[in-house]
């Protein structure tokens, strides 16, 4: 599911972001306990490098959202770069060929196992951990059996948008 909001264990085949683990949580505080009944990625733009390379690079946390409406962030380590390199420079050249399909993939991409034989389609222990590190009571099982959405933020929906004419925006 690809929506966009108002607001802002090693398996093979997988690893998470060196350090994720260990430092993406201990900055994250405990919250208030609730039941998870969606799991996600939010993406989001980075500020535009100053280096005039045209390149837009974008944040990709993932998150629980509870029962009571809360979104729990899980990391927020992860993301990339989109780059054009050709004749053509700026964002305007890469906004031009990107979609929110497109932008979604990427997203996928840096959250999904790199190996197509790893066992897990997600890294759903991994997952779990984290959840259970911010005060969550999940499984891996629990997550596994809920749909996974993607959403772009405000920002990442209006850079997209700067491509004037394009039906699929």
């Amino acid at each position: 599911m690809l929506r966009s909001p108002k607001a802002s264990s090693v398996e093979s085949g997988w690893h998470p972001y060196p350090g994720a683990t260990h430092a993406g949580v201990s900055r994250l505080p405990l919250v208030r306990p609730g039941r998870v009944v969606g799991l996600g990625a939010i993406c989001d733009l980075e500020p535009q490098r100053s280096d005039g390379s045209g390149d837009q690079s974008f944040s990709v946390s993932e998150f629980v959202t509870l029962e009571d409406g809360r979104r729990v962030i899980l990391h927020e380590d992860r993301g990339f770069t989109i780059g054009w390199r050709s004749s053509e420079s700026g964002s305007g050249a890469i906004r031009g060929h990107e979609t929110r399909d497109t932008i979604a993939r990427n997203v996928l991409n840096v959250v999904l196992p790199d190996d197509d034989a790893c066992a897990e389609d997600h890294p759903w222990s991994w997952l779990a951990d984290l959840a259970r590190a911010r005060g969550l009571n999940v499984t891996q099982e629990d997550l596994r059996g809920l749909a996974y959405e993607v959403i772009l933020t405000d920002r990442v929906t209006q850079w997209l948008a700067g491509v004037a004419g394009r039906a699929d925006r």
